[in-house]
């Protein structure tokens, strides 16, 4: 398969909903490969504020939340005049109180980047970030990741292009409410003397302490990977990861996702390419404001026989104690789906995810998206192909540190008619208490979003989003990011494809 430079993804995006799901399939399922940036995509969902306390709920969500009717996203119809507009990623901090980001295209053609915020339930409307307009003179940005850590404190970052048409990435805070600048990444024109940069994906810890990964492209026009971190609300300078100048020595790798426990305890994950030219998964420490050395994803040498594995999510739910998912290829070239979790500020070995072989009968399966509620209790979702050939989409549960049996989302069977449905993210607000999302092909060919929920350990039925039957005339929409901030209580967003065959972002909430 082609990996595709998610700088470009939002192109592809366009394609998708015209039909282009055979690239969809590649791009959007595989997520960061080779530096993507995800579409919403499955990435470690960077909110509520990971290591967080938990939440307080009252007696009726604990029942499991109802998804009310999804909306187009306010005030995006009047920026998004050129008809493609996605809803990339969302990210609650309490109930009711959320941000998302993502693009649309202006009346000249040029893909431009939106904010929304939720406020006590009730959605704004969507701006230009600002400041893109000063950095965006090659008129082709994207946000790739948002993370809240408080009400009205959020970050986000992506890539813009420049006057010379050159990949920049960019971070952008937001300060009691009110989004600033957004700004190129401190420390990445040095480092991206080839022009190719883009952040990958953010995460908040606490107000104005955050972390951010992704990759730029020396002088040699080697792809390098890079971290970055927020202290009191200011950026410090991007630097490449330590120690994949020794790893990457085939000059192709990328931080695919972040996630902060704690203010100045992360972790990240990615790919690097090896002096064989092999694809490796990489996972990297910050331990008090300090990175460690990148190392290749403990036990995935003995598992990665045919050369090509990754790291696309990370949870950190505290110091130390995180969980990360991705794909590796076998000696028999299959794609296969791997976990591998960190204790006690300890890598273990990763292994195939416990389950998927039995469903994963076409050799093509990954994790999407992974979301620790607390240590050693998370869930993941991808995808993988059944012996039919269709692509199939599965959720799999970790309790007590042991991952449990992967399983078909269930309801996906009766909704998937069509054969090719994908998963981008799960989030969830306590351990057993989840929600997920994506999408699914329908007997017609069209493409639905869908969400489906854990209430007590137990996945419910997946249904189609709410409303998107009335707004998706055209038969493309998907489920991009899912965010649960309280048990029952979580937010969504997507894209659906309207009645004119133009693509438009919205969002739904679960109460």
């Amino acid at each position: 398969m082609t990996y595709l430079n998610g700088q470009r993804l939002t192109r592809l995006l366009r394609g998708a909903c015209n039909g282009a799901w055979d690239m969809v399939g590649v791009a959007m399922g595989r997520l960061m490969r080779r530096g993507a940036v995800a579409a919403g995509a499955a990435v470690v969902l960077l909110s509520p504020a990971a290591g967080g306390a938990p939440l307080a709920v009252a007696a009726r969500a604990v029942l499991g939340g109802t998804w009310g009717t999804a909306m187009e996203v306010p005030g995006i119809a009047a920026l998004n005049t050129g008809g493609d507009a996605y809803d990339n990623w969302v990210s609650c901090a309490t109930a009711g109180n959320c941000s998302a980001g993502g693009s649309y295209t202006d009346s000249s053609g040029h893909t431009q980047v939106f904010v929304v915020s939720q406020v006590n339930g009730t959605w704004g409307k969507a701006i230009e970030i600002p400041g893109t307009a000063a950095l965006n003179t090659g008129g082709d940005a994207y946000v790739s990741s948002v993370s809240c850590a408080a009400a009205g404190s959020c970050s986000a970052g992506g890539y813009y292009y420049d006057s010379a048409n050159h990949g920049q990435a960019f971070v952008v805070s937001q300060v009691n409410g009110t989004w600033g600048k957004a700004k190129e990444v401190p420390g990445t024109a040095a480092l991206n003397t080839s022009g190719n940069a883009a952040v990958n994906s953010v995460s908040c810890a606490a107000a104005g302490s955050c972390s951010a990964g992704g990759f730029y492209r020396d002088s040699s026009f080697h792809q390098q990977a890079f971290v970055v971190s927020q202290v009191n609300g200011t950026w410090g300078k991007a630097k490449e990861v330590p120690g994949t100048a020794a790893l990457n020595t085939s000059g192709n790798a990328a931080v695919n996702s972040v996630s902060c426990a704690a203010a100045g305890s992360c972790s990240a994950g990615g790919d690097y390419r090896d002096s064989s030219g092999h694809r490796q998964a990489f996972v990297v420490s910050q331990v008090n404001g300090t990175w460690g050395k990148a190392k290749e994803v403990p036990g995935a040498t003995a598992l990665n026989a045919g050369g090509s594995a990754a790291v696309y999510s990370v949870s950190c739910r505290a110091a130390g104690s995180c969980s990360a998912g991705g794909d590796y290829r076998d000696s028999s070239g299959h794609s296969q789906a791997f976990v591998v979790s960190q204790v006690n500020g300890t890598w273990g070995k990763a292994i195939e995810v416990p389950g998927a072989a039995a469903l994963n009968t076409g050799g093509a399966a990954q994790v999407n998206s992974v979301w620790c509620a607390a240590a050693g209790s998370c869930s993941a979702s991808g995808t993988y192909i059944d012996s039919s050939g269709h692509t199939q989409v599965f959720v799999v549960s970790q309790v007590n540190g042991t991952w449990g049996t992967a399983i078909e989302v269930p309801g996906t069977a009766a909704l998937n008619t069509g054969g090719f449905a994908e998963v981008f993210s799960v989030s969830c607000a306590a351990a057993g208490s989840c929600s997920s999302g994506g999408y699914y092909t329908d007997s017609s060919g069209h493409r639905q979003a869908f969400v489906v929920s854990q209430v007590n350990g137990t996945w419910g039925t997946a249904i189609e989003v709410p409303g998107t039957a009335a707004l998706n005339a055209g038969g493309g929409a998907g489920v991009s990011s899912v965010s649960c901030a309280a048990l029952g209580n979580c937010g969504a967003g997507g894209w659906y494809t309207d009645s004119s065959g133009h693509s438009q972002a919205f969002v739904v909430s679960q109460a």
